[in-house]
């Protein structure tokens, strides 16, 4: 118990000290895995566990939310591939320079061992880039969605090497998988009956771990990725989302066990650690090259920049690469010790690098072409407002009512937002004018144009959350209509007044027709 306690305390106080200096707390928890292990401490072997419960999850929550459509996409797909290749040779080329002016390391390594490195630092962090994605509220922006659907196809590349290093081919009862999607049927009626109490986040760490993690490690299939794909399964589901959020605190405090564990199997040397950190100096090139090929497909300047500042760190898949090596006899363990300072400090640049925001961007944009206007991207391009009246942001109960009363009673010429694509289609075969897209992102509202005869703004999304960060890119705007907003408590429609709405309509309070009437009343118009 004492050991318990020790862990504990360290812990939380890296995880507190980081905060105080604004640095994100992952980055305390990976110093208090070396502070850990740096005295000889006992090691935990809940620790290691705890890491492999938090990565499974995290794995099954991307899969809930993950748009397989993504993965197919041109850019998604040639940027991958062409950023593997590119790190393996420039990492295979960095190292050769640093063995022929004389680290000790390097002397007499061939270059199947500098490519097997510059392999494992060619991934890039699901765990950190979920994390940086998730901490501004962007997963599910195109430079989110773009990123996730390259570390997803990384994390294949990744399990197939592993598999051909494991030297075991996968059990023949494997293709009994195919079984998951009839039986994904099954689930969702058992899910349909479980409520949304604990019972629903009970259901999601089981299915998540049994017949995802267990199944397909017991077929010889890497169990991280067979979360992810059970949760893909499951994405379809209504209540997909919620299950994601119920299991999104439970997750992150598995994932300090991840950042603590790193620390705790290693034993650096200065040259190690000088090394690992000299490695951290690719970083940079590798965000330059993701950035630089996806604006090659028309993306703008802020997608592209934004996506290869979010992929520019190494991965705890890396480390899984090379400890394999090291199994196999193809590496020496040193190597493991450098990869694991290379990845923490890869961390620790990027949070300092993704922090620094829209003024980077902005600096960083004079070095990236601008795509022609007929070569935007379809999902990047400018939104036109020309005409419209009103938005309604946020298009589900409450939003369609806002909609139909504003349309239909007032005369105004409106447009919906929504994020949900199988809402989209649905509104749009009644007729709705409605944009996919999330209100919630930055990129939205600088690709909107033509705005200037938008009189009323209705922010009718469900939550709390998105309302708030709705209303900051509104007030960023300098808007001078009417700006109505849904809340479901006092305390709610009190903060959303103080941030400059016009109207904050009680969401029990006739709801949609309520709000429509009362936004057109605070506009000035007669019904």
């Amino acid at each position: 118990m004492e050991t318990v306690a020790i862990y504990l305390v360290v812990t939380f106080a890296c995880g507190f000290v980081a905060r105080m200096v604004k640095l994100p707390t992952l980055i305390g928890y990976l110093a208090a895995g070396f502070i850990l292990h740096s005295p000889g401490i006992d090691e935990l072997p809940v620790v290691d566990t705890l890491a492999d419960f938090g990565v499974t999850t995290l794995l099954f929550t991307i899969g809930l939310k993950l748009d397989l459509r993504m993965l197919f996409r041109r850019e998604v797909i040639v940027a991958t591939m062409a950023n593997l290749i590119a790190v393996v040779g420039l990492t295979t080329g960095f190292l050769g320079l640093l063995a022929t002016i004389g680290v000790r390391m390097l002397a007499g390594e061939d270059w199947q061992v500098l490519a097997l490195l510059g392999f494992a630092l060619s991934f890039s962090s699901t765990v950190f880039v979920v994390q940086v994605l998730d901490d501004r509220s962007e997963a599910s922006s195109l430079y989110g969605r773009i990123a996730i659907g390259v570390l997803v196809l990384q994390d294949v590349v990744a399990v197939a090497f592993l598999t051909v290093m494991s030297g075991e081919s996968p059990s023949p009862w494997a293709a009994a998988l195919i079984l998951l999607l009839p039986g994904a049927w099954l689930v969702h009626k058992l899910w349909n009956r479980l409520g949304h109490g604990e019972l629903q986040t009970l259901f999601g760490i089981t299915i998540a771990l049994v017949p995802g993690y267990w199944l397909f490690e017991s077929v010889g299939i890497k169990g991280d990725f067979g979360a992810m794909v059970v949760g893909v399964l499951l994405a379809s589901h209504p209540r997909a989302a919620e299950l994601s959020r119920t299991l999104f605190g439970f997750r992150e405090l598995l994932l300090v066990g991840f950042f603590v564990s790193i620390g705790l199997h290693v034993d650096p040397t200065t040259e190690t650690v000088l090394l690992g950190l000299l490695l951290t100096a690719l970083l940079p090139v590798e965000g330059a090259l993701l950035t630089l090929a996806l604006a090659a497909f028309g993306l703008r300047k802020r997608t592209s920049i934004l996506a290869g500042l979010a992929l520019a760190n190494f991965s705890e898949f890396g480390l899984i690469v090379i400890a394999s090596g090291v199994q196999a006899g193809l590496i020496v363990g040193d190597w493991l010790v450098v990869t694991s300072v290379a990845v923490a400090a890869s961390f620790v640049f990027s949070t300092l690098v993704n922090r620094r925001g829209t003024g980077l961007v902005n600096r960083l944009s004079a070095f990236v072409p601008t795509p022609r206007s007929n070569r935007f991207h379809p999902d990047d391009a400018h939104i036109d407002l020309a005409n419209a009246t009103a938005l309604v942001l946020g298009v589900g109960r409450v939003g369609r009512a806002v909609h139909d009363r504003l349309s239909l009673e007032y005369g105004l010429t409106v447009i919906g937002v929504e994020n949900d694509p199988v809402k989209v289609r649905g509104l749009r075969a009644d007729g709705v004018r409605v944009l996919e897209a999330d209100a919630t992102e930055a990129d939205f509202w600088e690709r909107c144009i033509n705005d200037d005869d938008v009189e009323i703004i209705v922010l009718a999304m469900p939550f709390h959350g998105s309302n708030l960060v709705a209303m900051d890119h509104v007030g960023r705007r300098d808007f001078e209509g009417t700006i109505a907003v849904v809340a479901q408590y006092d305390d709610e429609r009190e903060e959303l007044i103080s941030m400059g709405a016009d109207v904050a309509f009680h969401i029990y309070e006739g709801t949609g027709v309520g709000l429509a009437d009362s936004a057109a009343e605070a506009a000035g118009l007669d019904s």
